[in-house]
């Protein structure tokens, strides 16, 4: 029997076994523009990668410094990837969107030696 022909499709706003949601944290210091930026920068990956299966969650040190210690944060702003484990950290404001795919595992890394742009 073709597994292929018996699998079913699944249904537009059905969740597929495969489909996790991705819960991200995103530590920040008050609104400086480094935070802003690095907050904006991940709604937009989100939005485009992880349409409908992500929950970020922010949290201001400035307001909850106690809160830096359970994820080892050394650095603002810093996202940590909680699920899907493993855990993953990326320090900075999110705007280099290659690196932030390939921090959080959505794409594979490219070999730096002998790249070649495309046009």
């Amino acid at each position: 029997m073709n597994r292929a022909k018996t699998m079913e499709r699944p249904k537009p706003g059905s969740r597929r076994r495969t489909d996790k949601l991705w819960q991200l944290r995103l530590y920040v210091a008050g609104q400086t523009p480094k935070s802003l930026a690095a907050l904006s920068n991940l709604k937009k990956i989100c939005e485009s990668h992880l349409r409908g299966r992500y929950r970020i969650e922010v949290i201001d040190l400035v307001e909850q410094p106690q809160l830096s210690q359970g994820d080892q944060i050394l650095a603002i702003p810093t996202l940590v990837r909680k699920l899907p484990e493993p855990v993953r950290k990326i320090i900075g404001d999110l705007s280099d969107t290659e690196r932030v795919l390939v921090g959080l595992d959505l794409r594979v890394a490219r070999a730096a030696a002998g790249r070649s742009k495309r046009p």
